[in-house]
């Protein structure tokens, strides 16, 4: 069953009044299913976050909007990010399209993740802006996969996500290499999630 939804105005967002959201079954899809091909020739790819390179095998899900790759400095296991192809460095500079594509990938990968870790909940967060500790200057989503028990405080895993993000950054900016697990490391993760998908 096919259900279109009318969504309020978001006019910071679109220079369209309305923008509609079509929901199929259990998930839901942009109108544009342009938006949604999957890239199947990921190694071609060129991907960028904020100033950084990725290599084609940290990424494991890819549309012409967005893509998913494996976490440098991952919280708990299966922690991963989801980004804009287009660099963006903030939330509200996303087209309607984007906004829609990012969310729909996130959907998509955090159902996968959730499963394959036999976790029983997923946090999605975004840092937007330095104030909110965001230290890579492009949009992205954290998608953790969570059990019962992973913190003390359900709410410790913002603190975590903070501070993995500050070391983070503190690296880069001495070393200037984006590395805490291996390349080889993240790309056997990376081609395990590629099979999920």
């Amino acid at each position: 069953m096919v259900k279109h939804m009318l969504l309020p105005p978001l006019t910071s967002l679109s220079s369209r009044p309305y923008w509609f959201i079509t929901q199929i079954s259990r998930g839901l899809r942009p109108i544009s299913s342009s938006t949604r091909s999957t890239t199947t020739k990921m190694s071609s790819e060129h991907y960028t976050f904020g100033p950084y390179k990725i290599r084609h095998e940290e990424v494991f899900y890819s549309t012409q909007l967005s893509y998913a790759l494996v976490n440098l400095r991952p919280v708990v296991p299966g922690h991963v990010l989801v980004c804009p192809r287009r660099e963006v460095k903030r939330f509200v500079d996303l087209t309607a399209d984007e906004i829609s594509d990012l969310w729909l990938t996130a959907q998509k990968v955090g159902s996968q993740l959730e499963h394959y870790h036999k976790a029983s909940s997923l946090t999605f967060t975004i840092q937007d802006g330095p104030q909110s500790g965001q230290t890579v200057p492009h949009v992205h989503i954290h998608i953790l996969p969570r059990k019962g028990g992973d913190f003390e405080r359900n709410d410790e895993i913002y603190d975590a996500i903070n501070e993995n993000e500050k070391d983070l950054k503190q690296k880069l900016d001495l070393d200037e290499e984006r590395r805490d697990r291996s390349l080889e490391e993240m790309s056997q993760e990376a081609d395990e999630l590629r099979k999920l998908m």
